[in-house]
């Protein structure tokens, strides 16, 4: 018999994965148009993706654009949000995994209205998309 334990599953992320409990609001994009919009709790985080719970399915292979609230605050004063664009992974039981292929940080304004978020431009979103799906 090897050594191996039995019970231990071996990890085949190539990113460390952070655990961390942050509010995320997401976007699904499939064939040019949204599809859904809802929000949730990230489980955990890495540089290339994100497990999150949501009470919503969500459809394996479609574009992701995902808004996490980021636990640091700019210069001590200015809370800031993780935007990433991705693919979901999977999706069951209400939690969903997806990559991260691209991000960027921007800052928050202190209250945000709940509709902002649905509201919002959606074209960068498609303009990613469409790269994506060019190459």
């Amino acid at each position: 018999m090897g050594t191996e334990k039995a019970d231990k599953p071996v990890e085949r992320r190539a990113k460390q994965r952070f655990v961390m409990e942050r509010e995320i609001r997401f976007r699904v994009l499939e064939q040019d148009k949204i599809i859904a919009v809802g929000n949730g709790k990230t489980i955990n985080l890495s540089s290339n993706g994100v497990a999150f719970v949501t009470e919503q399915e969500l459809p394996t292979g479609a574009f992701i654009e995902l808004s996490i609230a980021w636990p640091a605050l700019l210069e001590n004063r200015c809370p800031l949000q993780l935007i990433g664009f991705g693919r979901v992974l999977r999706s069951e039981n209400g939690r969903v995994a997806s990559t991260i292929e691209q991000y960027e940080f921007r800052t928050l304004a202190r209250v945000v209205p709940e509709h902002a978020w649905s509201a919002r431009s959606d074209q960068k979103l498609r303009r990613w998309a469409e790269a994506v799906a060019r190459s």
